[in-house]
């Protein structure tokens, strides 16, 4: 039970955190509407399942252990999300979104953009890995582990699902629209921001 609750804190506290996940939910939210958005969401908990799958399987492991996989990893997710970043900081300030038309970005655009984000994040990676190799115990049985699992992905579909439908609200998306170069602004800032970090973090 306590291992339960442990897993369940641990992990509204991740999901919820501002990271690179949130900024790029955000972003096709408004931009492009709240399916764009929804799809965007649940490549984010897609990309949660890449991390479960190699721990369960002892890969997390290796990572923990090893300074220099780790390392390449981190970098590579680093890598990523400055990319990202720029790319978002870089965008022209009048995309025109009409919902009647063809999204710009399609839903499988957004779903691989969303599982790209959290498959490569090291945020997410540190979650995953920290929280089987630290709190769930090694007599843990593999059905549960896998239940941890599950719940971790649903819990980033939920809150994603809530945060592409509040920021694709018409109202609230013209006005963002407004000042859309300030905002592509702002969260292609933290998106260079958090990889920069993460890349120089010991």
């Amino acid at each position: 039970m306590t291992e339960m609750i442990a897993v369940a804190v641990i992990t509204v506290l991740a999901v919820i955190s501002p990271g690179a996940d949130f900024a790029m939910v955000v972003r096709n939210s408004y931009l492009y509407g709240r399916t764009t958005g929804l799809f965007a969401a649940a490549g984010v908990a897609a990309g949660v399942l890449v991390h479960v799958t190699y721990t369960m399987l002892g890969v997390g492991l290796l990572i923990a252990a090893n300074t220099a996989l780790f390392t390449a990893i981190k970098l590579v997710g680093a890598a990523y999300l400055v990319y990202i970043g720029l790319r978002t900081f870089f965008a022209r300030g009048d995309v025109a979104v009409d919902l009647a038309s063809k999204p710009q970005l399609s839903r499988f655009g957004a779903l691989r953009t969303g599982f790209l984000t959290n498959a490569l994040n090291p945020k997410t990676t540190l979650f995953v890995v920290a929280t089987f190799t630290q709190v769930v115990g090694p007599g843990t049985p593999v059905w549960q582990q896998a239940g941890y699992g599950l719940f971790m992905s649903f819990a980033h579909l939920a809150w994603f699902g809530l945060v592409a439908l509040f920021f694709s609200d018409s109202r609230l998306r013209t006005a963002m629209l407004r000042r859309q170069k300030v905002l592509n602004r702002a969260i292609g800032s933290v998106l260079v921001g958090l990889g920069v970090t993460l890349g120089f973090a010991r």
